[in-house]
């Protein structure tokens, strides 16, 4: 049986039992905060009632004795006095703002709580100008959850998880029948995403990369452009573009993926709906939706990795899968990478049953990939390269067109 019709068919019939939750679950995120950029953007989209809980801890103690960040705030005449982002507070005090442009900061320090009134995106910041006050990063954690009002004032809270969840999967289960059976059939073309709204996975720009002018090495170039440029089925038709290349160690990829919040896929269909169901029963997040096999240099792909809010995992993700390759560079391993972003479902024109549809501006997968990693503080260094005869219009295996600049990018781990 196809993974899709085991999971679809599993979750859907749990669904009815499903402990409904009557608050939806906290998130937590974890960031690394520096003078330099002047804001960094913790891609968190904010909504009226929720209750955001920051806490922040002091910078390592660093080799040269210099004066260390703290959360709280360093003495005002240890750095530029030029004028600060908050006045009212000292330099190098942890400080966030809920929206882009012209928003007043807000002190945070070592712990603060933000009650969100209107939708806001957050940004975290050290209250400086000029030159930095003190040396280091501070480590802060954002934990999103309803705020008290939320959680008793029925009219404004969200949907449960368990409504969610079988929202969703009513929607998925819907089109996949079609697909199937022959039974009002979406148009080929037609991508049919959640029914709930919100999916966690809409197209949000990532933080701009912050990409290496230094050309790449003749060698690593020479073997780079030796590679195939799209990856293919079992049935040998093409199908995603080549559009990043990772360098370093398995165990430091594995390592710097998981920092980034990525989550290795299932392997194993029937494994994969007992996970699903077993974590389902204790009020879990399943996060390892299984990923089809594609190859590369003739072989399956060494490892699959996804994220998505749980929720919408079934619908909407971003993925990717990586192969090692048949060459090192400088003695280093060397992993090429195809990632796309799932937006929903749409029929395979190969066997007209269900599949993920992808979304076309395939560029956006390999910047989220690489934002990521550099929110994660895991990239060394980010170059983009154009091989020779490069992809920019094609289709995957599953006949959904794509295009893209051609770029690959070249990723060298910290």
């Amino acid at each position: 049986m196809h993974y899709r019709t085991l999971l679809f068919a599993t979750l859907w019939s749990l669904s009815g039992l499903l402990r409904a939750q009557s608050i939806q679950q906290p998130s937590s995120h974890a960031f690394q905060v520096s003078a330099t950029p002047a804001w960094t953007d913790t891609a968190l989209d904010l909504q009226p009632g929720q209750l955001v809980t920051i806490s922040a801890t002091q910078a390592p103690e660093n080799a040269d004795n210099s004066l260390r960040c703290d959360p709280a705030g360093v003495a005002a005449g240890s750095g530029t006095t030029d004028a600060l982002p908050l006045p009212s507070a000292k330099p190098g005090a942890l400080i966030a703002k809920l929206h882009a442009d012209g928003a007043t900061p807000v002190m945070v320090g070592t712990r603060t709580e933000l009650r969100i009134d209107s939708s806001s995106h957050l940004f975290l910041g050290m209250n400086a100008a000029g030159t930095p006050p003190c040396e280091g990063v501070l480590k802060v954690t954002v934990e999103v959850s309803n705020s008290d009002k939320a959680q008793t004032d029925s009219s404004a809270q969200p949907k449960s998880r368990g409504a969610q969840l079988k929202s969703q999967l009513a929607n998925a289960a819907q089109v996949f029948m079609s697909g199937q059976f022959g039974t009002n059939q979406p148009d080929p073309n037609t991508a049919v995403s959640s029914s709930t709204g919100s999916t966690g996975t809409e197209a949000v720009a990532p933080t701009a990369l912050h990409i290496s002018e230094a050309p790449l090495d003749g060698s690593l170039r020479k073997s780079i452009d030796s590679l195939p440029r799209r990856v293919n089925d079992q049935f040998n038709n093409l199908g995603d573009m080549v559009n990043f290349v990772i360098i370093g160690s398995a165990k430091d990829v594995q390592a710097a993926l998981e920092a980034a919040d990525w989550h290795v896929a299932d392997t194993d269909n029937r494994k994969a709906v007992i996970n699903a169901v077993m974590q389902t029963y204790d009020s879990k997040d399943y996060l390892a939706m299984p990923m089809s096999t594609l190859f590369l240099f003739g072989r399956k792909q060494d490892f699959g990795y996804e994220m998505a809010e749980p929720i919408a995992m079934v619908a909407s993700r971003h993925h990717f899968r990586i192969w090692k390759a048949p060459f090192e560079w400088k003695g280093n391993t060397v992993w090429v990478g195809a990632g796309t972003h799932d937006i929903g479902f749409a029929k395979d024109q190969r066997n007209n049953s269900v599949t993920h549809k992808i979304d076309p501006a395939v560029d956006g997968e390999r910047e989220n990939i690489g934002s990521s990693l550099q929110k994660a503080n895991k990239g060394k260094t980010f170059s983009y390269y154009l091989p020779p005869n490069p992809v920019q219009d094609a289709k995957n295996a599953t006949g959904d067109g794509y295009h893209s600049d051609g770029r690959l990018l070249i990723i060298f781990l910290q």
